[in-house]
């Protein structure tokens, strides 16, 4: 379910009864759908352990448990202010001896942020 399905919703059958037989309709119900705070936030790394070498390709995955969105993503890395990416993947095509350090997802439902635990990426 998405938030914007929330709405009034009813059924509609084909009923043969002993005196007549038709379209009948329910009575009409609503569906309110809430959002689900996120939660969950994990990070899924390749090559796996987080060990590179270098020029090789490194690609991070943020990954959510549960939440509703639309989701954001922004990526960092431990002593830069500046987001790495806003995706929920972050690739690095030729990694450098810079690149080495602790890097951390945020993700934002709009509403609220949660992190991932850091992660070590050491370009060996």
């Amino acid at each position: 379910l998405q938030l914007h399905h929330s709405g009034r919703y009813r059924c509609r059958g084909w009923v043969v009864s002993e005196v007549s037989r038709g379209w009948q309709d329910s009575a009409p119900v609503t569906v309110t759908v809430q959002g689900i705070p996120i939660s969950g936030v994990s990070l899924r790394v390749q090559p796996p352990g987080g060990q590179v070498a270098l020029g090789d390709r490194l690609v991070l995955s943020c990954e959510v448990a549960t939440g509703t969105g639309p989701l954001s993503f922004f990526w960092y890395r431990e002593g830069s202010g500046a987001s790495l990416g806003t995706n929920a993947t972050l690739e690095l095509q030729h990694v450098g001896d810079n690149d080495s350090g602790h890097y951390q997802c945020w993700v934002s439902d709009g509403d609220s942020v949660a992190e991932s635990p850091t992660l070590n990426v050491t370009v060996l």
